[in-house]
């Protein structure tokens, strides 16, 4: 009899797995059903749609996979349709900046063509249609390194240089400039050697970009230039006495064609402070702007120095 207990023991033992069995395999049914549900979903288009899971549930990682999954092709997806809505106002801002200079040039050209003006004025004009002609011309390099820049088709070879020596180099050339534009200049940088990794025209642009942006729209009459350090980074700082930048605007300005501030949206493109941010993360390092407290506005470069 004792083996007829023991042999109804172990019947009813694996009756009770068999039946813990089943319910899984019905709960894992179940599970599966509701993620083919969901993938159909995702599959049409409803990227906002999540597989709903339980911490003990055995699908949990498959869900979270799915889950993670769906989420980052709801961000891409987005970010593609914010990408291609900027590329259409690339191409608005951009037929924009070019028809109308280019206009305003063959008008000027064909009224010296025809005999409209002679003598001074016609020298005049010929001075006004060379301006645009050297302007319209600048556009178009702006917006070819934008363009290899955004492409990640430049190539840039970084190599230590001593920035406190090299920005003296680059602000020689400028001195004309802001003499010229009645600019009073003040320029602070330390005979002590400083070295980084930088690529030597990526800096240039950067600084020159900077300087451009404060003498073409700062409105000011003085522009400071300071290169200072700590162990790790090098700041060089480059601010100006102008109107600053409206609140409203001042985040956005290193955006790709933001011109809203009025102040500084004339002659410009949208394009310098971008692409000056756009070489400065190249470098590893950080741009941004704030106003002071007494008026103008201070872009900061932050740069990871050699260690």
């Amino acid at each position: 009899m004792e083996w007829i207990y023991i042999l109804l023991m172990a019947l009813a033992s694996s009756l009770m797995v068999i039946i813990y069995l089943v319910t899984k395999l019905y709960k894992v049914s179940e599970q599966l059903s509701i993620i083919e549900d969901s993938l159909v979903d995702i599959k049409k288009g409803n990227w906002n749609r999540r597989v709903l899971v339980n911490e003990n549930d055995i699908t949990k990682t498959i869900c979270y996979s799915i889950n993670d999954i769906a989420m980052k092709s709801q961000t891409q997806l987005i970010q593609l349709k914010q990408s291609e809505q900027a590329y259409k106002r690339l191409m608005t801002s951009l037929s924009h900046d070019v028809r109308t200079p280019l206009t305003s040039l063959v008008g000027y050209l064909e009224a010296v063509q025809k005999k409209f003006v002679t003598g001074k004025e016609k020298e005049e004009y010929l001075e006004i249609a060379l301006n645009k002609a050297h302007h319209l011309k600048g556009f178009v390099e702006v917006l070819f390194d934008w363009v290899k820049l955004d492409a990640k088709e430049q190539v840039f070879k970084l190599e230590e240089q001593d920035i406190n020596e090299f920005t003296r180099d680059i602000l020689v050339n400028w001195i004309p400039t802001f003499e010229e534009e009645h600019f009073e200049y003040i320029i602070d940088i330390s005979d002590k050697e400083c070295f980084i990794r930088l690529d030597p025209n990526a800096y240039i642009r950067i600084v020159n970009n900077l300087i451009q942006n404060v003498i073409a729209h700062s409105e000011g009459t003085r522009i400071d230039l300071q290169i200072s350090e700590n162990e790790q980074n090098v700041m060089v700082q480059v601010s100006d006495n102008g109107k600053g930048i409206s609140p409203n605007d001042l985040p956005h300005i290193f955006d790709r064609l933001y011109q809203s501030d009025e102040s500084r949206s004339t002659n410009g493109n949208g394009l310098g402070l971008a692409i000056a941010r756009e070489l400065v993360h190249l470098h590893k390092g950080t741009i941004h702007a704030q106003n002071s407290l007494y008026g103008g506005t201070a872009f900061i470069v932050k740069l990871p120095k050699v260690l």
